[in-house]
């Protein structure tokens, strides 16, 4: 007699679960647009929670404590806009306007050490001016950043669309919180118990997490920011220090890669300058940067975290390559998320019922 062969049966049920899902999918590609505005008020909406709970506990109705936070908010960052706003723009027009004397400068030096070295041999000279192609490597940045910009306006479309939907996050943000009960009590009642009693249990320690995340990197950001001005002001780059520092603060919004690309320009300003300036301004960025790793991150980001920084960093450039900036911005806090589900849902599960099936030692 032969052994029975493990047979493959496909219903239709299947066949329909697998279309649906697939047309869910491509519904989902299509409206990317709107993906990404879902997922930035979400991103919001778990950052401001907390700070809606504590007014929401001086006894203010759910919906003024909203509007009241929406509104400070909004009204602080206009506020900063008009006070230094015009400052900060003027200083990062005349840093991009000096640039192409920074590269001159940068090449100078770059010379005088070759000729300190006392490399003069014509091929390796040739060699160096390949490897060391400023005109070149600086087209590839600026053709790199264009195209995350690009790709990050192909997603907003196009400038207009950008604000429109950035208002529209804040909206979307607002409502979440304004009746964020009955919205988690419809998501959750499309899944089967006990899947609905589960997820619902997981609402909170994914949005506490999304959002100390988010309240974590804007802390940090904003401390190196202005101590990055300070800092160069004292150096003596005076007239640019606050371009400086809120290019630095920007691109630190960025994990593992914002701090290097915020400590580009004031390296090439510091260049110009001349003598000892720029080995001033490469301490003040170590050490600003040590500051970060082993200070801010462990104690501010980090324990909101939780996750490896292979992952945080697989998210970076895997949100980069698909949304842009806005991608590397909004991609760590959804990992995040993922791993408090992951977490919860299936490693702990996994953990508990190991234990359980372990055999009780035996009594001497």
């Amino acid at each position: 007699m032969k052994p029975s062969e493990p047979s493959f049966t496909l219903s239709i049920a299947s066949l329909m679960r697998v279309g649906v899902i697939s047309l869910g999918l491509l519904l989902l590609w299509q409206l990317q647009n709107l993906v990404v505005v879902l997922m930035i008020s979400i991103v919001l909406a778990s950052t401001l929670a907390p700070i809606i709970q504590q007014v929401e506990a001086l006894r203010a109705p759910r919906w003024l404590a909203v509007l009241g936070v929406y509104i400070s908010l909004i009204g602080a960052a206009i506020t900063a806009t008009l006070v230094i706003g015009p400052t900060i723009t003027e200083q990062i027009q005349r840093i991009v306007a000096a640039l192409p004397g920074y590269l001159d400068a940068l090449t100078t030096l770059i010379e005088d050490s070759i000729m300190q070295l006392g490399i003069s041999k014509p091929e390796d000279l040739g060699m160096i001016n390949q490897v060391l192609d400023l005109q070149a490597l600086t087209a590839w940045t600026f053709r790199s950043s264009q195209k995350l910009i690009l790709q990050s306006v192909d997603i907003t479309k196009g400038l207009l669309g950008g604000v429109f939907n950035l208002l529209l996050a804040l909206i979307l943000s607002a409502y979440m919180l304004s009746d964020s009960q009955r919205l988690l009590q419809g998501l959750v009642a499309l899944f089967p118990q006990p899947w609905e009693q589960r997820l619902a249990d997981q609402v909170h320690p994914v949005s506490q997490r999304m959002g100390a995340y988010i309240q974590g990197r804007l802390l940090v950001s904003l401390i190196l920011g202005t101590t990055v001005s300070i800092g160069l002001k004292l150096i003596g780059i005076t007239e640019v220090a606050l371009g400086l520092g809120a290019i630095a603060g920007l691109t630190n919004l960025i994990p593992f890669f914002g701090p290097v690309l915020g400590a580009i320009p004031a390296l090439l300003v510091a260049v110009a300058q001349g003598g000892w300036t720029v080995v001033w301004v490469f301490l003040l960025f170590v050490l600003i940067q040590n500051l970060e790793t082993y200070v801010l991150d462990p104690l501010v980001v980090s324990p909101s975290v939780n996750v490896p920084p292979l992952y945080q960093l697989l998210a970076v450039l895997g949100g980069t390559q698909v949304l842009g900036i806005i991608g590397a911005l909004i991609a760590p806090p959804w990992v995040a998320a993922g791993g408090v589900l992951i977490e919860n849902l299936y490693l702990q599960p996994k953990r508990d019922a190991e234990q359980q099936t372990q055999p009780e030692p035996e009594m001497g």
